[in-house]
């Protein structure tokens, strides 16, 4: 069993890469070995030798292998038909797409990247900790801090407790909509008041501000008091908890489902509250985040909108397109634990063109519900996560909403810098900014008022 000392350690790292400024070198040390021997472990199931695995390209513009960011250097891929059945036959109608094709992508996902859900999963018990009538900004809000405790009575040796805030306006007369986001609500390493991702440009008011003038309510999850954002921790959090400690096999899910089952927990917590209108809930992440709630928004259709900030390569970005982050990189010890084992094999045995699946079919899987997918400015954000390459996930997805009735982005024509494509249920902007949700946020409240008519 592990140390007291390291279990305590990694708790600590999992908050933030904010945490990790605080650990000693050792510390440091201590959790990349523990994380490269469970990478290890994995290979060893999979029966793929170090030396088969691919390195990634760099982030780094400047360095001999960086990866492409120049369009004239893509290559050409194939992605699947959304509306294809595996036995060929077409998609003709909604009743196909959910009761054939639908399932089948679920599937594909499912085992080939983001993993499998078990079926033991304890409950969660929500508990109160605190409420009070505040201000976020100069805006008066009520807010509750609670804790989902994770039944671990078959395995005590480890304890998950979900961190959740939620704030409603203090004004409201009754239930209200309330956006769902995966970030950092207090802890002690920002005791301080919340200071989520995604914060306001300057000059504006923040995005808690900005929800809360509209009447609207703010719930912050932090993930990794779910699941550890390394995998180091893939031994303790919900995973380990349900592995009781023992190493993840193949199939297991990975962090990015963990954090969305995290998402589904607080739902039913909120679907208690006479304060949230339960009709009317979104879910915005950024970057690994914005992965997340791509991948939570696919899988739980309580969700009814979406707001998908840079999730780049794991999230909405096409796989199989070479431009920036690649699935060697996600594939590495760094970023291995947010998927499921097997999404190893594409970076060495096989590689991104075997994928059964890709992005646009993870959007996809949100229809009919809208979706709003967000990227900075490449001069400001980088080309790492590829906004071009998300973009095209929302054109191919195209076609499943309006199969279901639904509008499409209207348009296959990317977008200048800062335009908005958003008369459609799939809609897009890339802002102006860096790697932030922050100057997209009044776009995006505006776009979800359509839906909510308030």
């Amino acid at each position: 069993m592990r140390s007291i000392q390291f279990i305590l350690l990694l708790s600590c790292l999992s908050f933030s890469a904010l945490a990790q400024s605080n650990l000693t070198p050792a510390q440091r040390d201590s959790l990349k070995q523990a994380t490269v021997a469970d990478h290890n472990n994995m290979l060893q199931q999979l029966g793929i030798a170090a030396d088969q695995l691919r390195k990634g390209p760099s982030g780094n513009p400047k360095d001999p292998n960086a990866a492409n960011s120049s369009e004239e250097k893509v290559n050409k891929y194939i992605l699947p038909d959304p509306l294809v059945l595996k036995n060929g036959q077409k998609v003709k109608n909604a009743k196909d797409w959910l009761e054939k094709r639908r399932p089948e992508i679920v599937a594909d996902f499912e085992s080939e990247i983001y993993g499998r859900m078990p079926a033991n999963i304890p409950a969660v018990k929500w508990q109160l900790v605190s409420t009070k009538d505040t201000l976020v900004g100069n805006q008066a809000i009520r807010e509750k801090t609670l804790k989902g405790i994770v039944d671990n009575s078959a395995y005590p040796a480890i304890r998950v407790e979900i961190s959740l805030i939620l704030a409603t306006p203090l004004a409201a007369k009754g239930a209200v909509p309330v956006v769902i986001e995966f970030s950092f609500p207090r802890s002690q390493f920002n005791p301080g008041n919340v200071q989520a991702i995604g914060m306001g440009s300057a000059g504006e008011p923040t995005w808690q501000e900005q929800l809360i003038s509209r009447g609207w309510g703010y719930a912050v999850i932090a993930p990794a008091s779910i699941q550890a954002d390394n995998g180091a921790g893939l031994t303790h959090g919900i995973i380990g908890l349900v592995n009781k400690g023992a190493h993840r096999k193949p199939e297991d899910w990975g962090a990015l489902r963990a954090w969305g089952w995290g998402a589904s927990r607080v739902i039913d917590y909120l679907e208690t509250d006479k304060d949230v209108d339960t009709k009317k809930l979104a879910i915005e992440g950024l970057s690994r985040y914005g992965k997340a709630a791509a991948v939570a928004m696919a899988f739980e259709p309580r969700i009814a909108l979406g707001f998908i900030g840079s999730s780049g390569a794991g999230g909405v970005k096409l796989l199989k397109r070479v431009f920036g982050e690649q699935v060697e990189n996600l594939a590495s010890s760094g970023a291995y634990h947010w998927f499921s084992g097997t999404f190893i094999k594409y970076a060495s045995k096989l590689t991104a063109d075997d994928l059964p699946v890709d992005a646009h079919q993870l959007v996809a899987l949100c229809a009919p519900r809208p979706i709003f997918i967000s990227a900075g400015s490449p001069e400001v954000e980088g080309q790492w996560g590829d906004a071009k390459g998300m973009f095209l996930a929302a054109v191919h997805a195209g076609p499943v909403y309006r199969l279901l009735g639904k509008k499409d982005m209207g348009t296959t024509e990317y977008p200048l810098l800062g335009m908005p494509l958003i008369d459609g249920d799939i809609a897009y902007r890339q802002h102006a900014g860096g790697h932030s949700t922050g100057p997209n946020w009044s776009t995006w409240i505006a776009w979800a008022s359509r839906y909510w008519g308030l």
